[in-house]
Order: structure tokens, then sequence, then C-alpha cells
């Protein structure tokens, strides 16, 4: 009963501080809204009974690329005036992309839901099938977005550089 009230309150927390990371516009905000997500997800991990990937989240992904992060955030130029625009001009392209997306994913659940019978045991969606699947089967993928995260930084350094050669 509390891990499940506490997967809900980790997995709700990680929902908001990722909607937060679209909708604010000063980038020391988004970053610590990426904290939250990244640690709310450990959160998640240790839930599901993958102690090592939930440390591994908090020292690695907290603790050293946001630490990389908000080195990159330091270095922006403060006299950019785009941060004080509310909404950028693909918010409403994004909002639609979203509910199209929400929209696949309900379509996709609701036609891989089990028929309800008697043959059917309760533990297809439990905590230790989801775990023993994600180390198996999507370890890999887990870890190539650290180096998309890296390659991101790397891309807003080398925009941020061709802009400064551009007005100066």
């Amino acid at each position: 009963m509390i891990e499940t009230l506490l997967l809900w309150l980790f997995a709700g927390t990680a929902l908001v501080a990722a909607v937060a990371m679209l909708v604010l516009r000063d980038p020391m905000r988004v970053a610590l809204a990426l904290t939250a997500t990244m640690l709310s997800l450990a959160g998640v991990y240790a839930l599901l009974g993958v102690h090592v990937i939930a440390v591994f989240q908090v020292l690695i992904y907290v603790g050293a690329v946001m630490v990389f992060m908000v080195y990159a955030i330091m270095l922006l130029d403060v006299g950019d005036r785009s941060f004080t625009r509310r909404f950028s001009r693909l918010l409403l392209p994004g909002i639609a992309a979203a509910l199209l997306f929400l929209a696949i994913l309900a379509h996709g659940l609701w036609h891989a839901l089990p028929e309800p019978s008697g043959a059917v045991s309760g533990t297809v969606f439990g905590l230790q099938h989801f775990s023993a699947e994600f180390l198996n089967e999507y370890w890999l993928p887990f870890e190539l977005v650290s180096v998309l995260l890296v390659a991101v930084v790397v891309a807003a350094l080398a925009v941020l550089e061709v802009g400064r050669r551009h007005r100066g």
C-alpha cells in the first residue's frame, strides 16, 4: 500500500517537474525542474527494486550531469532577451504533438491490456516484472540518453558561440 502511494507520488512529481521544464523560461529554473524530475525517477527506480540504477541516477545524472548543465547555463548570455518572452512560438505545435502522443499511448494501452480471465495472473504489470524487463532489455537506451544529454549541451554551446560571433 505505501509502495503504491510512494510510486504515485514520485511519478506525479516527475510529471509535474517535466511539464515545468516545458513551461518555464528561465534556464536555471528549467535545470532545477530537470533535477526534480531526475530525483523523482531515482525514487521510482528504488521502488522498482533496482537500487543500483537509483543510486547511479542520483550520483551520475543529478550529481555530475546537472552540475555540468548548470555550468553551461552560467555560460549563457544574460543579455539575450529571448528569455523574457513568456511562451515560445512552438508552444501550440508542442501541445498538439503532446496530445497526439497521449492519444496514441492511450490507444496502445487500451489494446494491449489482457482480456479479463482467470488464466491471466496479476503479476503481468508488477514491479518485479518491469524491473527485470528494464534491466534485460532497456538498459542500453537508458544509458544512451546520457550521451544524448552531453551532445545537447555541446550543441547549445556551439549555437551560443555562433550567435556571439554574429553579434560582435
